[in-house]
């Protein structure tokens, strides 16, 4: 089971918020976009802690407000009436974009080797395909698997708080470089689960 599958127990976080972005005359679509600017910042300033490791703050602080507006563009998407499947595709357009921006942040920095970050893009990228794939085969939408997207963020954002409090290495990486071995070998183990899954649904 992932945090993926615990979506409707946010609802006491998202509802309030989605009513707040309702009054404010925000749309949908506005929400999903602002929650890839957050990530796009929060991927420069991974880039930019190399230098200035306190910068790592802030790039938590955008990837909770990226997982945040997440969750709130579609429930505003449902409180407005406005759940399409426009709506649907732009939103995983975007988290597709989002978590690149994040990977290729840290990689980049230097938390982990390039060769580990490919292997990290791959498996994230092919989680996330089997999701919508399964959902493409009217299978419905799937989020099975040791790590989604939630957990992935959910261990970024802790990751990333703990290395901003201790900036040193443990055997040869930093707390961030590990949560990144950790999301790649979880990601792929993801990836082969649903394929398991969706070959004996079909």
């Amino acid at each position: 089971m992932t945090l993926d599958d615990q979506r409707s127990k946010c609802l006491a976080v998202t509802e309030p918020l989605a009513a707040l972005a309702e009054r404010a005359g925000a749309s949908p679509n506005m929400i999903s976009l602002l929650s890839m600017i957050f990530a796009l910042a929060a991927g420069a300033f991974y880039y930019l802690s190399t230098d200035e490791v306190s910068l790592l703050y802030l790039a938590a602080l955008m990837v909770l407000l990226n997982a945040t507006f997440d969750a709130v563009d579609g429930a505003l998407a449902r409180r407005t009436g406005h759940a399409e499947p426009k709506g649907d595709f732009l939103d995983h357009v975007i988290d597709r974009y989002a978590d690149m921006a994040i990977l290729v942040g840290i990689v980049l920095a230097g938390y982990v080797s390039e060769a580990v970050g490919i292997f990290a893009v791959m498996g994230v990228l092919l989680t996330s395909y089997l999701g919508t794939q399964a959902q493409a085969l009217k299978l419905g939408r799937l989020y099975g698997g040791v790590m989604g997207r939630a957990d992935r963020l959910t261990l970024i954002l802790a990751a990333t708080v703990a290395n901003a409090l201790f900036a040193g290495e443990l055997g040869g990486l930093s707390i961030l470089g590990w949560a990144m071995i950790l999301i790649t070998m979880a990601s792929h183990v993801t990836a082969l689960q649903r394929i398991v899954l969706i070959w004996k649904q079909l």
